[in-house]
């Protein structure tokens, strides 16, 4: 597995969660990241994505001002701390590399994937 995202959990509505992704192959130097998310039911959504030198960053609107995705390229890591957690934000994310060093919020622009893991917030 390339990706390893870590970090979801049980939050009460208004905590915070710390999401990691670690690239074991570190294949991910001069690409763009990002993450997204899937709720049951539902497709998998783009919430956050960051350039290959985290330089650039943007957010779906229904995260942004809560959100803050960060990456650490020396070590090979992904961030997204998420702040003032909504029922609505429960659901499994996802981390992705891009195809380039800069990328966009569609699933197509992205090559590979993790496994996700799982956020639940309850009310």
């Amino acid at each position: 597995v390339q990706l390893q995202a870590s970090g979801g959990g049980f939050v009460q509505e208004g905590g915070s969660l710390r999401l990691s992704c670690a690239d074991r192959r570190r294949t991910s130097s001069n690409n763009a990241m990002g993450w997204f998310r899937q709720a049951p039911g539902k497709e998998r959504e783009f919430v956050a994505r960051i350039s290959w030198n985290g330089g650039l960053s943007s957010y779906a609107d229904s995260v942004k001002g809560r959100f803050t995705i960060s990456r650490d390229r020396a070590s090979g890591t992904m961030y997204l701390q998420m702040n003032s957690l909504k029922p609505e934000d429960t659901a499994r994310y996802y981390c992705a590399v891009a195809r380039s060093a800069v990328s966009g919020p569609d699933r197509a622009d992205y090559r590979y994937w993790g496994q996700g893991t799982l956020v639940t917030v309850s009310s």
